[in-house]
């Protein structure tokens, strides 16, 4: 596929003999990702499902807490619910924002619009392609 690239993020995984335990990161930063014993890995860690979940979830208060302050709006708190769903034809995820601070209905109403101009929102949401290269 010839595309013309720009790198907007890199990250890397790694597993060894471990069932199913991954180190996943990004440049100093790392986590651990595993699977739950029902699907016979060690349970130590968030699942990818889950990990995707909290990428959204975490993109999308970060988007709302920049517009918030950027509107200088009072917001003490922003929690973000998210559960995925198998439906006909693919997956839903059920998004449910939790917004406390001194807001109008208004205010409100723009905050959960707003939740959509995520960027992550906004890559699940378009065109992704996903182009593997064995090294």
């Amino acid at each position: 596929m010839d595309l013309h690239k720009k790198s907007v993020a890199r990250a890397y995984a790694h597993i060894a003999r471990t069932q199913y335990q991954t180190i996943a990161g990004s440049g100093k930063h790392a986590i651990v990702v595993d699977e739950p014993e029902s699907y016979n890995g060690t349970d130590t860690a968030m699942s990818p499902f889950p990990l995707l979940l909290s990428s959204l979830g975490s993109c999308t208060i970060i988007t709302l807490r920049m517009y918030a302050d950027r509107k200088m709006w009072v917001v003490d708190e922003i929690r973000v619910d998210l559960e995925l769903f198998a439906v006909d034809g693919g997956h839903l995820i059920e998004r449910n924002l939790s917004i406390k601070g001194a807001l109008t209905d208004e205010q409100l109403k723009r905050l959960e619009e707003i939740a959509d101009a995520c960027p992550v929102h906004k890559m699940l949401t378009g065109n992704i392609m996903i182009e593997t290269n064995l090294v």
